[in-house]
């Protein structure tokens, strides 16, 4: 959630901020800010509510906010309803010290009544305020900034990206980190902060990326990094290989729409970079005794990611015959989940920051069981702290409802399949062989859909003033169902609800009337006349009918009103292709609806609090 840049250079600094909070708007927000150093003036703070848009007139685009250093903040309300006032910065009285934080401070209402009994007084309802008003209880102890952000975090309780603007040091910005992202970025005499890669990328391939308890300073020279204790310590920076145009819409309406046609080509990348010479090449503590010895599997992941390994438990456990358990990040990490040394968690994120699945994972690992990251954001914190990584290449994905980051990673779960079918011997050579060249099939198909898109815009428009809709699926249809269900309910405000279809006689076909949409997805050959039966009960009661099926299954054309055919795979793959049209009717439905389809309301792209 939220967002935060940061510069110190030559350059102006209020455009830049601007501008890398508008690539972080992807991340959800209420309010924006900025504040800006100018040399021997008091620093500059402004405040709008709303979209960047109103930040950026109260500014002029940033023309009327002068100075080289300064730091910006996208907020999404947590404590304090949206409001200027709420919005950050925040400062102190003197504004002897100014803040952004992203994440929340648990244990604000204590320090508050400390801060209360020693004479401080609050201006909003944030816990960020907070922080900010503590930093400068403790300057006022300490011999200098680094040690009062040194104490600082020691005695705060919870997540916090936390970029200072502190007037003693007017030509610096100091910066601290736990459980929220946050890299640091260098050009050429001028250094860079951010949340995200996209808000920097124009300026910069060469980042660092802070980990837990650590803190830095940023100048015009150079970035220097603290550890805890204040002692500096050496990091080395991560090139980021992907351009900046692929943060930009490059012609398309929307960054969804975008990131739809850019499946194909992130699948391929994607199995590239797991294939080398017709091989799969599974991270070095996958050995075949260790996939021989594992006893169970747990794929943990939240939203799409979770729907990811509803449909990864299908395909594993029918080609390497291992049990899996898909588990919400959310539940699991507050259960007391039976692991050992004979388990491997599996943990799926995109943006490898997810809080709940950082905190499974660091579960996971407390009760020894091996884990395994599969992430889309190379030195993130899930793919920094976990025992084995294997990257998605999708790239950067703007549009809160993702769309290539899921394909990419179902793509690493077939992967996992086949080879812990091979090491398992459930699985002879040929069959793998015959797997992985159906695999790189897929980009062609989904090219096949795509061509075909017009269709589904059409249909969806009349759906445009639906008040709900269903999806119904068996097995792997059901995994997929699961996907296409979130997509249009978080995109178009359309309560959409996914079902198992054997269960919507067990109460829901209750809540099935006269125009009621159910979209039936029906790829898997031994469940489809079962499927069938149950739209047609649900087609006796009123329902109209979509079907996404593949091609030959022409019998669907008797009982739906409408057929959307996607090109024969093996069925172990064909989610890949059933969710494109899903994928494409929610966001027609979305935008049919005029509906942000971006930045749906409420929705963060990276949930990194709980």
């Amino acid at each position: 959630m939220c967002g935060i840049v940061g510069y110190i250079g030559k350059k102006q600094a209020s455009p830049i901020l601007l501008g890398g909070l508008e690539r972080l708007e992807y991340r959800g927000y209420d309010s924006a800010g900025l504040a800006v150093k100018k040399d021997g003036a008091e620093t500059v703070i402004v405040k709008a509510k709303g979209r960047l848009r109103a930040l950026a007139e109260k500014t002029d685009d940033g023309a009327s906010v002068k100075g080289c250093c300064g730091i910006g903040h996208t907020r999404w309300a947590t404590h304090g309803e949206p409001s200027e006032t709420n919005a950050h910065p925040h400062c102190s009285d003197d504004k002897r010290v100014i803040a952004v934080h992203n994440g929340i401070i648990e244990n604000y209402k204590p320090l508050k009544e400390k801060l209360e009994k020693a004479g401080y007084s609050f201006y909003s309802q944030t816990d960020s305020e907070v922080a900010v008003k503590l930093l400068d209880y403790y300057l006022k102890k300490e011999e200098s900034p680094l040690c009062a952000l040194a104490r600082f975090m020691l005695r705060v309780r919870g997540s916090y990206a936390l970029a200072v603007l502190f007037s003693d040091e007017p030509d610096k910005i100091f910066v601290a980190r736990k459980d929220s992202p946050l890299l640091l970025g260098r050009g050429e005499n001028e250094s860079y902060l951010a949340s995200d890669i996209p808000a920097i990328l124009p300026y910069t391939h060469s980042v660092y990326y802070m980990e837990n308890l650590e803190m830095a300073t940023l100048s015009k020279s150079g970035i220097t990094f603290y550890n805890i204790d204040k002692e500096e310590i050496h990091k080395t920076p991560v090139k980021i290989t992907f351009s900046a145009q692929l943060a930009e819409k490059n012609g398309f309406e929307h960054f969804m729409m975008k990131e739809i046609h850019e499946q194909p080509q992130a699948v391929e990348d994607t199995l590239n970079e797991s294939i080398k010479n017709g091989v799969i090449c599974l991270p070095e503590s996958l050995s075949t005794a260790r996939i021989q010895a594992l006893k169970t599997v747990y794929i943990v992941g939240c939203g799409s990611a979770y729907h990811v390994g509803v449909c990864a438990q299908y395909v594993i456990e029918d080609l390497a015959k291992i049990s899996v358990r898909v588990e919400l990040a959310s539940e699991f990490r507050y259960r007391a989940p039976s692991l050992d040394t004979n388990a491997l968690v599996i943990v799926i994120s995109q943006s490898g920051e997810t809080a709940d699945s950082l905190g499974a994972l660091r579960l996971a690992k407390q009760a020894g069981a091996k884990t395994l990251a599969i992430v889309n954001v190379v030195g993130s914190s899930i793919a920094r702290e976990a025992d084995e990584v294997m990257y998605t290449r999708a790239g950067p994905e703007i549009a809160v409802a993702t769309t290539k980051a899921y394909s990419t990673q179902l793509i690493v779960c077939y992967l996992l399949a086949i080879a812990f079918g091979k090491a398992r011997e459930q699985i002879e050579k040929t069959d793998c062989e015959r797997l992985l060249a159906e695999l790189f099939e897929l980009p062609k198909k989904m090219h096949r859909i795509l061509e075909d898109k017009e269709r589904l815009q059409w249909f969806a428009s009349k759906y445009a003033n639906a008040n709900a809709l269903f999806v119904i699926g068996r097995g792997l249809d059901y995994a997929c169902a699961l996907e296409g269900g979130l997509k249009t309910k978080e995109i178009s405000y359309i309560h959409a609800e996914a079902y198992p279809a054997g269960e919507l006689k067990h109460g829901t076909i209750s809540l099935i009337e006269d125009g009621t949409l159910v979209v039936g997805v029906l790829t898997q050959e031994r469940l489809f006349e079962k499927t069938v039966s149950n739209m047609a009960e649900v087609k006796s009661r009123g329902a109209e009918l979509f079907a996404v099926t593949t091609y030959g299954n022409y019998e669907t054309e008797s009982l739906a009103d409408f057929t959307f055919y996607i090109p024969r795979t093996d069925e172990h793959f064909a989610v890949s292709l059933a969710v494109i049209p899903l994928q494409l009717t929610a966001y027609y439905i979305s935008v049919a609806r005029g509906v942000d389809v971006d930045k749906p309301r409420n929705l963060a792209k990276s949930v990194t609090v709980e």
